[in-house]
């Protein structure tokens, strides 16, 4: 399987094209339509609710992004759509509901975040959410994950959408639940293979690492996270197909 040109022959928008200023937050249906009327690629995240429905939200916790207090997984679907994401006037949407927005016009990149906090094989649930809202969608898909263990259990669930790993160097910073031995490993991008993936999205401030080259050589596509300039975007070029980008339109 091959990453479909979609998803390198334009932009994609990060979290979609989001401008809080303009009443467009992060994630939300609003940056959503914006980027689809701009032609951009789009990136969401997924994260699971209490009752088993598929978020389209960054965070573990409801704070940064709503003002609310708690995690996320704590609130059902419904009591989640009812919160107002902070700059905007909607609630935290579904991904059926993102995938009704799109419908097929731009090419839409899912990241499933990790749901036990330390990159492990608890996994499943989400998984199984995200391929039931994607069963039969009509339009170009591509599935990933920080954790190995959530796109193996993508092969299965979702064999004919292209998958890919999210990838950087796991700094105990940046990843501070994590087993130490579990980032060592895993900054080593070890599971490509075992994936099945046919891409990798790469901090781009990292993508000189050896690992990476290795694999584009192998004929793994190369995305990157997350572009904030053209500055940026001029050097990440210089190894990737194709950038993530937010707060200014390449």
């Amino acid at each position: 399987m091959t990453l479909p040109t979609a998803f390198l022959d334009r932009p994609i928008a990060h979290r979609a094209l989001h401008d809080k200023g303009d009443g467009r937050p992060e994630n939300s249906l609003a940056a959503v339509r914006a980027a689809v009327a701009a032609g951009y690629g789009i990136e969401i995240d997924l994260q699971l609710s209490s009752d088993g429905v598929a978020m389209v939200f960054h965070d573990y916790g409801l704070t940064r992004l709503t003002g609310e207090t708690g995690p996320i997984q704590q609130r059902t679907a419904a009591e989640l759509a009812a919160i107002p994401l902070l700059g905007g006037t909607e609630g935290v949407p579904t991904l059926a509901q993102v995938l009704q927005d799109v419908a097929g016009k731009v090419p839409l990149l899912i990241e499933l975040k990790d749901q036990d906090g330390a990159l492990g094989p608890n996994v499943g649930t989400l998984e199984r959410a995200a391929a039931a809202d994607l069963a039969g969608y009509d339009g170009p898909v591509a599935l990933m994950s920080f954790n190995p263990h959530s796109v193996i259990a993508l092969a299965d669930l979702c064999p004919d959408l292209p998958r890919g790993l999210t990838t950087e160097q796991f700094t105990k910073a940046d990843w501070p639940t994590v087993p130490a031995a579990t980032r060592d490993r895993l900054s080593g991008i070890p599971d490509y293979a075992q994936t099945g993936a046919c891409f990798v999205s790469h901090h781009w401030r990292d993508l000189n690492d050896p690992r990476v080259a290795d694999l584009q050589a192998a004929g793994a596509a190369v995305l990157c996270w997350t572009i904030r300039s053209p500055e940026e975007e001029a050097e990440a070029r210089k190894v990737a197909a194709n950038i993530t980008f937010e707060g200014y339109l390449p």
